[in-house]
């Protein structure tokens, strides 16, 4: 599905991101933070780890201080609280994708 200009694809969890990467490497991945079984830090953890390390955008209802310095910590391109702007969600995706 094209979405402003960028295919996207959505996942039902981030086991079934990754273990689409082999296959269908995205250019960059938007993570909420607060997801069931695999987290948005985990993810990302995980995601550094492999062989596709992949610019990674978060998001997440329930901010902190210590939430966002530790995503960033973590590489992650854009840490945006809800409810977030279109346009800084795109802008956030243009960056990742030109990070790559």
């Amino acid at each position: 599905m094209l979405s402003a200009g960028f295919r996207a694809q959505t996942f039902s969890s981030g086991a079934a991101l990754l273990a689409s990467l082999d296959s269908d490497p995205p250019c960059c991945v938007v993570v909420d933070l607060h997801m069931p079984e695999l987290n948005g830090f985990d993810l990302q953890a995980r995601l550094n780890a492999s062989p596709h390390a992949l610019p990674v955008v978060i998001i997440t209802g329930h901010d902190t201080p210590e939430a966002q310095k530790r995503a960033m910590d973590a590489g992650a391109i854009a840490y945006l609280r809800k409810p977030i702007d279109d346009r800084v969600l795109l802008e956030a995706v243009a960056q990742a994708v030109a990070s790559r």
